[in-house]
This record gives C-alpha cells, structure tokens and sequence, in this order.
C-alpha cells in the first residue's frame, strides 16, 4: 500500500461529513463529563479487565465522584499493560486531540487531567467536538433527548424491547421484556445487557397468549413513531427461529417455572412475530436495527454467530417484506454472509462495525469486502456506539483512516482514481444514512 497516498486520502475524508448512525448519548451530558468517560468507556473497560484489573464491570451512568475515583486509581496501574490495544489508541486520541494532553495518564496526574476535562463538559464543547469530528448528526436513544437541548446535533432511535435477546442462564427473557414494556406507563430505557437479580421491575405478568397479544399491541401503540427513524433491537444466535403456533405458546407458558431452551425459543419466536405482524398492520416504515454476533457473558458479551441464523433471518426478511431490517455486525467472520444476504434481500441493508469488531484490523477487512460485495446505498459507513461524543470522534477517526487505507490499495490496483475513491467514501459516510435512515444534513 502506498502510505503517503493513504495519508494524502486521510487528510481529504477526514473532512468530509458523516452520519453518526447509532449512539447513546445524552442531551444532558453530552461530551465527557470527567475522565471517567474517557477512561472507563466500556470497551476499555474490558481492555483493562483483561490486563488484570479486578473490576470488570460497567461504570453506571450517574456513579458519584467518589466511585469513579475508586475506580480510575484502580484503572491507572494497568494502563501499561493496555498501550498496544486500538481501545488505547482511541483514549489517547481524545486526550491529544481535543485536550492537548499528551502523557501517560497515571496514578500522579488522573486527578488533574479529570479537572480539566470537567471544565471543558457544556454544550458548547460539545458542539466543538461535533464540528471537529465533522459529524452531521448523531442517532440516539429517544429517552436521552432531555429537554431537546441537543435536537440541532441529535435524531433518535427507540431502543426498549428486546424481544429476540438471550441474557445469561435465563429462559424467560422475551417475556420479562415484554411485561418490562406492557407496565410503563411512558416511555423508558432498555433493560441492561446482563440482567441478573431483582425482577421486582415487572408490573403485570403475562399469563395467557391472549395477554401476550395484548402487550405486543400495547407496546407498538407506545412508540413514537414521527419522533425516530430507527427501534432498536437485537439477534442472538442462540435462538432458533422458526414459526410457532398458538398452542405451542400456550404450553411453553405453562411451563415458565421451569422454562428450558425449547421454551425460550418459543418464547422468542411467538412475540417477535407478533411484533413484526403488528408493525406491517399499522403500516409502519421506520428502520429495524438489529445489533448481532455478541452473546452474553457475566459482565459483558463475547463475539457469537452462527451462519444458520443468517438463513433464519433470511426467512424472516422475505416474509415480512414490507419491513426494512438494518443489521450491526459483531462477528466478523460472518461479514461475507450478511453482505450475501444484503445482495439478494432488498429489505436488508448493514451499518458499521459493532463492539467486537470495532478494531482497526477488522474494520479494514469489512469495509474491504463490503465495497467489494454491496452497492453504496445498501452500506452505511459509520456509527460510533458511544456514551459521549469525544468517543464519537475518536471512532471517527480510526474509521476513516481505514477507509482511507482501503481506498489507497484500490487506487494503487487501478480499480479506480482518485476523484472516485472520494465519491465512494462520501456516499459510504453520508448519503447511504440519508437514503436508508433518514438522516438530515445541517450546517457543520
């Protein structure tokens, strides 16, 4: 590969505008609060919990001051043993990039590299980062608008139920989702990914299939519609889908107490129907994100697929045709399976490069073989999956330099010139989220 041209094709996409398809962020805090979020993003978590860090667990949201500096003097001295990890790269790059610090965070300078990333924290930072990062609009949880101080940066996606999620030795799940949505009385946040404990939550239990049918309405009846251009939902592989009967779900709940796997796809089966049914006789459009290829793991997920899951959903695509389904992959060794079924399903399209396969060496293979396998306006390039927007713009940046490599390689084969490239790379990062999800453009 040809690295100055590489570098000379980073420094042209770097610029160009893009879509941010899927985040969680949160119009009240909407860049780093502190380096709690920097430093303890999820994802580095794992990184750090890996080197030996005796606390694998996800940060919460809104931890107070003391747990977060419990948990970074723990988190500093296994820093060394995580400098090679692109999970770094992106820590480092924040800190570089948009607060001028260049060390090594340690045990002797944390505190004060987290003062002064909590004096930068406003909207108007935020809005920097934004312009920086040249992002056109983030796509977030509906439930993290606020009071709408962030609709001139956000569009959102409902993300709620997850009808058809394994959670870890749990066999009822589909239906703890569903009782989950049928009690609230508005609208409320996902259920975490590993779910354990208290289900004390719950407000009404579903007994009957009657009363499965009634929630699914419910449900459907409860999503704000005009408000997001994508639900949010995920696969697990774990399930076998299939289309179940009537009766077959009145058995399995008459089994719930003792509820195994066969159950559990049942379970699964019968209520993503239902939804799906319910959502073409309401005449309802929007865009069906599916996160797929993580499966549970006590604290958090490891990378899962089976290709006959694909083929499963293949059928489901076909007979649900009116619905457009959109699938974030985090397995890559099924990427060249789901770009096959993106060919020849036209409800089927695909976006980024989700958790497990959010690594450089990764995104360069997928982008690779999905320039080689999709047309452009089945592709979209990018989504960050991030809680603050400093790590939108570190994603941003490891993508397009990806992007940048794999157009270099193409050039240099003669694929195409230079000007094309460009094209390619502008539709992959803008167009492809407008034409599918509806991402509007405003002034950066």
């Amino acid at each position: 590969m040809n690295l100055r041209l590489s570098d000379k094709i980073f420094e042209d996409i770097k610029t160009m505008p893009s879509f941010d398809a899927h985040t969680h962020l949160d119009a009240r805090h909407p860049s780093a609060r502190g380096l709690a979020d920097i430093l303890l993003y999820h994802m580095v978590v794992s990184d750090l919990y890996s080197a030996g860090c005796p606390n694998g667990k996800r940060v919460p949201e809104y931890a107070t001051e003391e747990y977060e500096d419990e948990r970074l003097e723990k988190a500093v001295k296994y820093l060394p043993n995580i400098l090679n990890t692109s999970c770094y790269f992106g820590v480092k790059t924040i800190l570089s990039d948009l607060y001028g610090i260049d060390e090594l965070v340690t045990a002797d300078n944390y505190k004060e590299i987290n003062k002064a990333i909590k004096k930068k924290s406003s909207l108007k930072w935020a809005e920097e980062i934004t312009k920086r990062a040249y992002i056109l609009r983030y796509s977030t949880e509906f439930v993290r608008r606020g009071q709408g101080e962030c609709d001139h940066l956000f569009q959102y996606q409902l993300e709620w139920a997850f009808f058809t999620r394994c959670q870890w030795e749990q066999y009822d799940t589909a239906l703890i989702e569903l009782e989950y949505v049928w009690g609230c009385d508005g609208l409320q946040g996902p259920l975490p990914v590993s779910l354990v404990g208290d289900l004390s939550f719950i407000k009404k239990k579903i007994k009957t299939v009657d009363d499965a049918d009634e929630a699914v309405r419910n449900y459907c009846a409860k999503i704000p519609f005009e408000s997001v251009i994508a639900i949010v939902h995920h696969i697990s592989t774990d399930i076998t889908y299939r289309a179940v009967t009537r009766l077959e779900m009145e058995e399995a709940l008459k089994n719930r107490a003792v509820a195994g796997v066969a159950e559990r796809d049942i379970y699964a089966n019968y209520i993503f129907e239902a939804y799906l049914s319910e959502l073409c006789r309401l005449k309802k459009k929007v865009m069906l994100q599916f996160s797929i290829g993580a499966e549970p793991l006590p604290y958090e997920t490891g990378s899962k697929l089976s290709t006959k899951t694909f083929f499963e959903i293949a059928s489901i695509a076909a007979k649900y045709r009116y619905l457009n389904f959109m699938f974030m992959l985090s397995s890559y060794h099924q990427n060249q399976t789901l770009c096959t079924l993106a060919r020849e399903c036209p409800n089927i399209s695909v976006t980024g490069y989700w958790w497990h396969n959010f690594f450089p060496s990764y995104i360069k293979k997928i982008i690779d073989e999905r320039l080689d396998m999709l047309a452009l306006n089945k592709n979209v390039a990018f989504f960050s999956d991030a809680y603050c927007m400093d790590w939108a713009y570190a994603k941003s940046i490891i993508v397009k330099r990806q992007y940048a490599n794999v157009l270099a390689e193409r050039i240099d084969n003669a694929q195409f010139d230079y000007d094309t490239a460009l094209k390619i790379a502008a539709c992959s990062l803008k167009d492809a989220a407008e034409s599918l999800l509806g991402c509007k453009s405003r002034k950066i």
